[in-house]
C-alpha cells in the first residue's frame, strides 16, 4: 500500500500532471491518499512526480493515521464502534491489517471520507521544486514516507474546526 501526499500547489503545473493529480484526488496542498500497489497507480506516480511524494506505509503509521485524521460523511471522526458495526472488525489494528493485505480497499468503506487532510509537517518540508535523491521533498522516498506522515500528525487538534484544546 502507497501513501501518496501533494507537496506542490496548482501554479504552472503541466496539464497531464494536473489530470493526474486531480484522478488521484489531492486536489490540495497537504492531502493524503492510500491506494494499492500496481503497475497504473506507479505510471500515474512517474507522471506526477513533481508534484507529490510517496512511499511505502507500515502498519503502525496506518494505525495512527486512522486513529487520528480518518474522517467520516459529515466531518465525524472514524471510530471504533463504526468499524465493529460496518466492517465487521475488531478494531483500527483489523483494518489496518485488512487495508495492507488488500481484503479492504479504504474507498471502499462506507461513508468515509477518500483522503486524509493533513497538517504541513513540524519542522517544514524541504526544497519542493528538488527529488528527495537531490535533498528534496518531491518523489518517491520508499520507508521514509513513514517518517514524513508522523510529521504532519498533529497531536491535540481538534477534528470539528474548532481551536481548542
Amino acid at each position: 500500500m502507497l501513501a501518496v501526499i501533494r507537496i506542490r500547489g496548482r501554479t504552472g503545473i503541466r496539464p497531464q500532471a494536473e489530470k493526474t493529480v486531480g484522478l488521484l484526488r489531492l486536489h490540495r496542498i497537504n492531502h493524503m491518499v492510500i491506494i494499492p500497489e500496481s503497475e497504473t497507480t506507479k505510471g500515474m506516480l512517474q507522471v506526477a512526480k513533481d508534484y507529490v511524494t510517496w512511499g511505502e506505509i507500515d502498519r503502525e503509521t496506518l494505525i495512527e493515521l486512522l486513529k487520528t485524521r480518518a474522517l467520516l460523511s459529515g466531518r465525524k471522526k472514524l471510530t471504533e464502534e463504526f468499524i465493529k458495526e460496518n466492517l465487521s472488525l475488531n478494531g483500527y489494528e483489523e483494518l489496518a491489517d485488512a487495508l495492507l493485505e488488500g481484503k479492504i480497499k479504504y474507498g471502499d468503506i462506507p461513508n468515509i471520507i477518500p483522503l486524509f487532510r493533513m497538517h504541513p509537517p513540524a519542522g517544514g518540508l524541504e526544497y519542493i521544486r528538488k527529488s528527495v535523491g537531490e535533498g528534496g521533498t518531491a518523489g518517491y522516498r520508499g520507508k521514509d514516507i513513514n517518517k514524513l506522515i508522523r510529521r504532519m500528525l498533529v497531536p491535540g487538534v481538534k477534528l470539528d474546526g474548532s481551536n481548542k484544546n
